[in-house]
């Protein structure tokens, strides 16, 4: 067995026909982060016959002045069960970085572990047994990170779209999705031109520029694996549902205030000053709709990046105008994404919840938003370095440059 560099193509089929593969280990991938100040190679065990046994994607980029380190992005494609071909394929990449890597960072899309989206409770299944295997073959098991410090999330929410509609979801997530509609949101495919407009609603969120979310469009639009879609706010139809609304309220309003009249009862009473707020609710929102569809502008308010790879989607980017979050236009777009994939594919992938349910997490609002959409929750196997020179390793670990360069901290809670 040796290691040998592969063509795409040689790398691709195989990838696509081991049912390990992740769009993080595709050639566009590697394209991206290319523009992003790595080099890559792909690489594959073979046999004496040039078959295939196991591959990876290796990004490579300078640690220092002196010392590179790779990264194979969700993990090697191979049989992390099949303990003699791990082996085989880790003996092997040591011995064809050795005089070039420090270490390779692995991240293997592996779940351990299913979370009870109620009790949220952990249960653990047989692959939990990987990492002994990945300990015993000289990985370094990093930090469990609860929260978003490592490359990719540990935790994930994976939704299964075959069975996906609007009645399975949480009843504060259905509300806020109907709420969006009645606001008069609409929903579009854009082109590469409307990445500008989603950078303005995510460039708070991450420490990327413009130029990161653009190369991901370009990447992967080559294969037409990408789909952009931005939320707009359709005036009119905000106009005529807001009108709508605050009439048909205001005919409520009059009916609770014959029945107080009738009966002065603390229950009618309440009933009568919930309907004041609501007609007031909606009278301002008509006075909102009637002030922007004078103007007569096309209003962008949220977008999202969606890469497909072979049965399932994943939204790798969204965000919103917060000057619109009483429109709820995260759960509109995240709803219309899901439904419209539905018939495409099978598991959505949400990118990422943190491992932490208790309401004290400072990202509680985004898990609570995803669990709405009634996933299915994961615990990963999380990060390991392979280490190919055990000095200059342990030199960056004890000196902190590790901690210092790999601690992700780019992600903010609101």
């Amino acid at each position: 067995m040796r290691i040998k560099e592969l063509s795409i193509h040689e790398f691709e089929s195989f990838a696509d026909k081991s049912g390990f593969g992740s769009h993080y280990q595709t050639y566009e991938y590697a394209i991206l982060m290319k523009d992003n100040g790595f080099d890559f190679e792909m690489i594959g065990l073979v046999d004496d016959k040039d078959t295939i046994h196991a591959v990876s994607l290796i990004l490579i980029k300078k640690l220092t002045k002196f010392f590179k380190y790779g990264y194979a992005p969700k993990g090697f494609i191979v049989d992390y069960s099949d303990k003699e071909l791990l082996k085989t394929f880790t003996d092997k990449i040591i011995e064809h970085y050795k005089k070039r890597l420090a270490f390779i960072k692995i991240n293997p899309e592996i779940a351990i572990a299913e979370i009870d989206t109620k009790t949220f409770k952990k249960t653990y299944n047989d692959n939990v047994q990987i990492i002994k295997s990945l300990i015993d073959l000289g990985y370094v098991k990093l930090k469990d990170n609860v929260y978003f410090e490592s490359a990719l999330p540990k935790y994930n929410g994976i939704v299964p779209l075959k069975k996906f509609s609007l009645d399975s979801l949480d009843k504060n997530t259905r509300n806020k999705i109907k709420r969006g509609a009645l606001k008069g949101l609409d929903i579009e495919i854009a082109d590469y031109s409307g990445i500008d407009i989603l950078y303005n609603f995510i460039k708070k969120k991450r420490n990327k520029d413009s130029f990161y979310y653009k190369s991901y469009y370009k990447a992967f639009s080559h294969s037409k694996n990408v789909d952009l879609f931005l939320v707009s706010l359709n005036t009119h139809h905000f106009l005529v549902n807001s009108k709508n609304a605050y009439e048909n309220e205001l005919n409520h309003n009059q009916a609770v205030s014959d029945t107080l009249i009738e009966n002065h009862t603390d229950k009618n009473l309440h009933i009568k000053m919930d309907s004041d707020k609501t007609l007031l609710s909606y009278k301002n929102d008509v006075l909102d709709a009637q002030a922007k569809a004078n103007k007569g502008e096309k209003i962008y308010i949220a977008g999202a990046l969606v890469i497909k790879y072979q049965n399932r989607i994943q939204i790798v980017m969204s965000g919103y105008d917060t000057n619109y979050r009483s429109f709820s236009p995260n759960y509109f777009m995240h709803y219309k994404i899901l439904d419209y994939y539905k018939k495409y594919y099978d598991f959505a992938d949400l990118n990422g919840m943190t491992g932490d349910f208790t309401n004290t997490n400072p990202y509680k609002g985004l898990n609570d938003f995803k669990l709405g959409f009634k996933p299915k929750v994961y615990e990963f196997i999380g990060e390991f370095d392979l280490v190919i020179n055990h000095s200059i390793y342990t030199s960056l670990l004890k000196s902190g440059k590790l901690a210092k360069i790999f601690n992700k901290t780019d992600i903010k809670t609101k």
